[in-house]
Formats: structure tokens, C-alpha cells, sequence
């Protein structure tokens, strides 16, 4: 099968990847014991800090910067470095390197977060979240998002930057590949041997899993989504904004395809025409290998007093504004 090459202001991705010096012009892809292209590693995505999910207006169809404008966003990001390393800015990772994309969403053509549909408006109204500026009641964990809850950030926002935690593991054994996630502590279980997906009434936060290997590439669909977490998240740098909604119908293919000794080249596709007036949007990015990142353990469930605390701010402001008694978030 032959693989399409995507080109963003008169370059192809394939095209700018091979630019980057840890990439090989000619490279064959080492194997696993068992025959499998190999992909073992961590992976961290840090180095995407300083580059935004959707792309700005100043840059129109534009997917790199130039030589003025890559200076440019490095010193930025020295520059945030220095504050991160010296505490000013917590909990929050090194980008180390500017990066040549002017954003994450390479598809549509201008890098933009596509409009959402009428229904999709509809939905986001109702999207509850201590990220939502317009929301001022808490009085349940209903009030809150799978994020606020520590449940998941979700596809496809588990595979976006953040601030920190951006680690991603790779491990795999014959027939499976894990995708393990700093944030969140979550591990992607991937079947590569044939294994037929789920009865679609099985709903579940990341989606259910399928994937299979086109040459070096490897494939993975996921569908049976619960629609209860969101396309976007409010920490993911360069975000439309802080709730974008999803739909149980979502689906999500990525890419991944080892393009060297220390890169994988990684795309995703996300489909969601109940939502998106374009119907689907398409983000990519280099990844580097990297095992001397370190993981450590995420606890976030181990004193995340937010939840509770919210809801006791909520109903102390609406009881002093009723003159009524305050009671505590576990009544």
C-alpha cells in the first residue's frame, strides 16, 4: 500500500521530517524477535511545548516557520526554560527545543480547529468543568470533568502536550503494543493479532483499540468511545479553547512510523462529522526517543481535595447569599 504524502505550504511532512538532523535519509527499521517493525522506547513529547494545537491567523496556510521566526521561538523557549528551572513556572516540563511547525493540527490547511456544528454547540453548553469560565455552580462530581475527577484526559488530548508530564512508553510483545502515559498513569492496550474489535455498546473513556502494521507503520483505529470526555483540554498549549465536545460515534486513527534510530513520525486523525462542520481535523509531529526521561509514579487522586473543595466554595457562596446554613461536600 502505498503511503499518501501529505504537503503543507509547498512541503511535504515526510519531506520536512528528513530535514531534522536526528533523521536518516536512508534508515531500514530495526525489528522486534518476532519480526515487527520496533518502537520500543520513551518518547516524550515535551519538545511540542511551545508549539500550539491550531495555528495563528498570521500564518495562514503556512506549516513552518523561517529561519527569523524559528530564532524567534527558541529564545522564547529558552526563556521559559530559565523560569521553569529556576520554579517560577510549577509543574511544569523543559520544551528544550523550538520546534519548525507553526502548529499541531496540520489538517484543515490553515491549521485551525474546525467550527463545530449546531449540535455540536448544543453539546458544549453542557459540558460541566472547573475549566469552564462561565461555570459557577459545583454541588457534585457531575459538575466536574473526567480531567477535574482524575479519571483521563482522553483521546485524542492524551496524545497532545502539556506543561508537564509528557511522557509516552512504548512496549510491545507479540501480538500487542502499550502506549503508556505519564499523565494520568494510563496504559493504551493495542491487540496487533487480529482481535475483533468490541461490540459497539462496550463504551469506554480512551475508546477501544485495534491496530495492525502496514509496512513499517503501525495502524491504530479507535472507536467505542463513551463521549464523556472532550477533543480538547484547556492545558493543551495553542487549545480553541477550554471544551470542545465528542461524540460516542468518534473515531481516531493514528500513525506511527519509525523513521530513524531515535524518531517516530506520528499522525492523527480524528473523525467526528456530528461535531465538526469539516467533519475531522488531522494533527502531526515528530517524536524523539529519549530513555533517560524519567516517569514517575502520577497520584492524583492521593490529596486532590480540588473537587471537594469546590463544591464547599460553591454551596458557602449560595447559602451566605441566602442566609442559609453551609453544608460539606460530603453531604
Amino acid at each position: 500500500m502505498s503511503k499518501k504524502i501529505l504537503v503543507f505550504g509547498g512541503i511535504s511532512l515526510a519531506l520536512f521530517l528528513a530535514q531534522m538532523p536526528a533523521t536518516a535519509a536512508e534508515w531500514t527499521a530495526a525489528l522486534t524477535a518476532w519480526g515487527e517493525p520496533d518502537l520500543r522506547g520513551t518518547w516524550p513529547i515535551n519538545h511540542l511545548i511551545g508549539v500550539p494545537l491550531q495555528r495563528n491567523t498570521d500564518y495562514g496556510n503556512r506549516f513552518t516557520l523561517t529561519d527569523e521566526e524559528y530564532t524567534a521561538a527558541q529564545t522564547r523557549i529558552d526563556a521559559r526554560d530559565v523560569r521553569f528551572q529556576t520554579g517560577a513556572i510549577p509543574q511544569a516540563d523543559a520544551a528544550g527545543q523550538a520546534m519548525r511547525q507553526t502548529s499541531l493540527i496540520i489538517d484543515p490547511p490553515n491549521g485551525r480547529f474546525p467550527e463545530l456544528t449546531e449540535y455540536g454547540k448544543q453539546l458544549q453548553v453542557d459540558m460541566r468543568s472547573s475549566y469552564n469560565p462561565g461555570q459557577t455552580l459545583f454541588n457534585a462530581i457531575e459538575d466536574f470533568s473526567s480531567w477535574d475527577r482524575c479519571i483521563t484526559r482522553g483521546l485524542p488530548v492524551s496524545m497532545l502536550p502539556r506543561n508537564y508530564n509528557n511522557g509516552i512508553r512504548i512496549f510491545q510483545a507479540p501480538g500487542y503494543v502499550v502506549i503508556s502515559l505519564e499523565m494520568a498513569h494510563e496504559a493504551r492496550i493495542i491487540p496487533t493479532n487480529g482481535t475483533p474489535p468490541l461490540a459497539g455498546q462496550i463504551e469506554q473513556w480512551l475508546g477501544e483499540s485495534r491496530g495492525h502494521w502496514e509496512g513499517n507503520t503501525l495502524v491504530v483505529e479507535t472507536t467505542n468511545f463513551n463521549g464523556l470526555v472532550g477533543m480538547t483540554s484547556a492545558g493543551v498549549p495553542g487549545s480553541p479553547g477550554p471544551l470542545q465536545p465528542e461524540t460516542k460515534n468518534m473515531r481516531i486513527i493514528e500513525r506511527f512510523t519509525r523513521t530513524g534510530a531515535d524518531t517516530i513520525e506520528f499522525e492523527m486523525t480524528v473523525e467526528d462529522p456530528a461535531v465538526l462542520t469539516s467533519g475531522t481535523f488531522k494533527v502531526a509531529y515528530p517524536m524523539f526517543l529519549d530513555n533517560s526521561y524519567e516517569m514517575y509514579e502520577y497520584a492524583c487522586h492521593e490529596g486532590n481535595t480540588a473537587v471537594r473543595f469546590y463544591i464547599e466554595t460553591s454551596r458557602f457562596e449560595r447559602a451566605a447569599q441566602a442566609d442559609l446554613p453551609v453544608t460539606s461536600a460530603a453531604q
